[in-house]
């Protein structure tokens, strides 16, 4: 599973990205976490299964939902955000993909 993270500048939704990293090898569930500043997920968005938005740009979710043909997108909520609450957040993606 491949997801994809946007938030502002790509520095705090890293340590979210991290997190989600740890939780998949402690899972054995292969998952593949980038996390990328929305300046730039529009050269590397066609990789990836799902796309989350971080809270601090989730205004922007019908600007990325347009440009992000064939992805998924999400936001995450500012609780699961803030706590890195990596459980929720991976329900949120299973739902987001059918699984």
């Amino acid at each position: 599973m491949k997801i994809l993270l946007i938030c502002a500048n790509g520095l705090s939704t890293s340590i979210l990205m991290n997190k989600m990293q740890k939780w998949g090898k402690e899972k054995n569930i292969e998952l593949e976490v980038r996390a990328v500043p929305m300046s730039e997920y529009l050269n590397v968005y066609k990789n990836f299964d799902c796309i989350l938005i971080g809270p601090q740009i989730s205004y922007q979710y019908n600007e990325i939902k347009a440009n992000a043909i064939d992805v998924p997108v999400e936001k995450i909520s500012p609780m699961d955000y803030g706590m890195s609450n990596v459980e929720n957040i991976m329900k949120q993606v299973k739902a987001c993909l059918g699984k």
